[in-house]
């Protein structure tokens, strides 16, 4: 099969290339936004403007367009679309056994503020979740959470897509910092510590935020006391793990924090109103008074035992010494089917200055059965319909339900990641990187940019990172500034890009039913995203 080299300025001119590269990331948010169309058709139509423009514009042989387009499909079954369908199976089975009332009772015990709910659930607990599992299982475990506790879809799935902003910079213990730190030879430590000058600030931001979305200026004057203990305990947690202990358990140990304070500060202080996003309950405190069921602290663990499962065998799954076993020469590494993508898998090279010498681009789609998180989550399932002894006619209503479910938004899954994995491996994405970074000393105000563009394609910090870390090493070098702090800068910027992910959107809408409407849910949080994203770019620059 013959060798393909990328080519990075089609059009002979940096920003005018970067604007042709654009094409198909401007085509999928105008088709959601404007045109309101469904998530995958939106997704579908995107893949055929990404391969038009690599074809035509970047003269990528049509084998290998096709050969991408499929490897992206692969990757949003598995682990993607899969993560998802565990995760949503496991909510069913705790709903189907009655166990979900008793969760919704024990968060209601500590407090029936929907506001201080989602601190709860959305912002502390989703991050605990972030940091030990990611890729899109924290946002559909807690959406599909505050639905049960009565928050409608687009506001549940919007809520947890923002929330998932405070935990998003260091997911599934650490890998979107140690990975780019790793490919650039810096310290995963530099790195994350760099990352502790922003991120902590936004952290304490959402927390005010998530309020805010659901009751305005009111909402956050009545409960601002909470907001602080909240947020505030998990960012300084967030500063002091980030420059001590780094990025691998900061998310877990920041969430613990802010979980603890939070709960028992409730226990000595209520908000003077109650809120319910009906309105239809909001009553003076002492006025108040929603009947509940009393069950005892074996009742309430004993219900949550799915979710303390789960949590067990993620993290379980996430340690160094079991990802040890299944990587390459460890003695569990036949268990890994790796299958080559015929016609891509190391037949692009990737040219300088994106890397530093010219590099094959590997292809490979490696099926973990064994060691992945979608099999920490079926174990948890697993050891669930045993220990509750679960019959067999509930299972399969589970499975039936979650499959009907989630069908659709698999199409969109599989759709916006053929059409990312068409713009990264035709050098679309890198030729808006280089076009970012032919910018100068104003470099750092663009840098987190670049990590912003590549969540949007890849819905990974992680592949943000291993996308455009080298490229961000290189210019700080360039321009004399700390490769460390623009490695960060990416990571940082990546984070803001979680909620807009086409990705990200697709997983929400399908954990909480809204499959189609995926437009619903990036108008929700397209806004926040940029917002954000300038924040950061603003703060870095200030800072080199």
């Amino acid at each position: 099969m013959e060798v393909w080299n990328q080519i990075y300025d089609p059009m002979g001119n940096i920003w005018l290339s970067a604007l042709v590269a654009a094409i198909p990331i401007i085509f999928f948010i105008v088709a959601l936004t404007v045109f309101k169309m469904k998530g995958y058709v939106a997704g579908i139509l995107s893949i055929i403007v990404a391969a038009i423009v690599a074809l035509l514009f970047y003269k990528m042989p049509f084998v290998k367009v096709v050969g991408t387009g499929f490897y992206g499909v692969l990757a949003g079954l598995w682990p993607v679309a899969s993560i998802v369908l565990a995760a949503i199976f496991l909510y069913k089975l705790t709903v189907k056994t009655g166990k979900f009332d008793i969760i919704k009772n024990s968060i209601a015990t500590i407090t029936e503020d929907q506001r201080l709910q989602v601190l709860l659930v959305a912002f502390s607990f989703g991050a605990f979740l972030e940091g030990a599992a990611g890729f899109g299982a924290p946002v559909a475990i807690t959406a599909v959470i505050l639905i049960g506790l009565g928050f409608k879809p687009v506001y549940a799935a919007g809520l947890c897509l923002v929330a998932n902003i405070a935990g998003g910079s260091y997911g599934a213990m650490g890998i979107p910092v140690t990975t780019p730190a790793t490919l650039t030879g810096l310290s995963g430590l530099d790195v994350a510590s760099r990352t502790s000058y922003v991120i902590p600030i936004i952290s304490l931001m959402i927390a005010f935020l998530l309020v805010y979305l659901i009751d305005g200026f009111k909402g956050m004057k009545q409960t601002w006391p909470a907001i602080l203990v909240s947020g505030g305990s998990f960012a300084i947690t967030q500063y002091i793990v980030l420059n001590t202990l780094g990025a691998e358990l900061v998310d877990i140990i920041s969430a613990l924090v802010s979980l603890v304070a939070l709960a028992l500060f409730l226990r000595v202080w209520k908000p003077k109103e109650i809120y319910r996003l009906d309105h239809k309950e909001t009553a003076k405190q002492t006025k108040h008074a929603v009947k509940k069921e009393t069950y005892s602290l074996g009742q309430v663990a004993f219900a949550w035992l799915p979710f303390i499962l789960l949590t067990i065998m993620v993290i379980l799954f996430s340690l160094k010494p079991v990802k040890a076993l299944f990587a390459a020469g460890g003695p569990l590494n036949n268990l890994v089917f790796s299958f080559p993508i015929k016609g891509v898998h190391n037949q692009i090279l990737r040219q300088p200055p994106v890397v530093p010498e010219e590099t094959p681009y590997a292809a490979v789609f490696n099926l973990d059965l064994f060691s992945s998180t979608t099999t920490a989550i079926v174990i948890a399932a697993l050891l669930t319909i045993l220990i509750y002894r679960i019959k067999g006619s509930i299972i399969k209503e589970a499975a039936v339900e979650t499959f009907k479910e989630l069908y659709i938004p698999i199409i969109t899954i599989c759709s916006v990641l053929a059409f990312a994995y068409i713009c990264n491996y035709s050098g679309m994405s890198s030729t808006l990187g280089l076009a970012f970074a032919s910018t100068g000393s104003i470099f750092p105000l663009f840098a987190p940019i670049l990590g912003w563009i590549g969540v949007f394609l890849t819905g990974s910090v992680v592949n943000s990172g291993s996308l455009f870390a080298p490229l961000q090493a290189v210019t700080a070098n360039q321009i004399g500034i700390l490769p460390e702090a623009m490695v960060a800068a990416n990571v940082m910027g990546g984070a803001m890009a979680k909620m807009i992910s086409p990705q990200s959107v697709a997983v929400a809408a399908a954990a909480v039913g809204l499959a189609g409407k995926e437009n619903e849910l990036f108008k929700f949080t397209i806004k926040i995203s940029v917002i954000l994203l300038v924040v950061v770019g603003i703060i870095n620059w200030a800072l080199y």
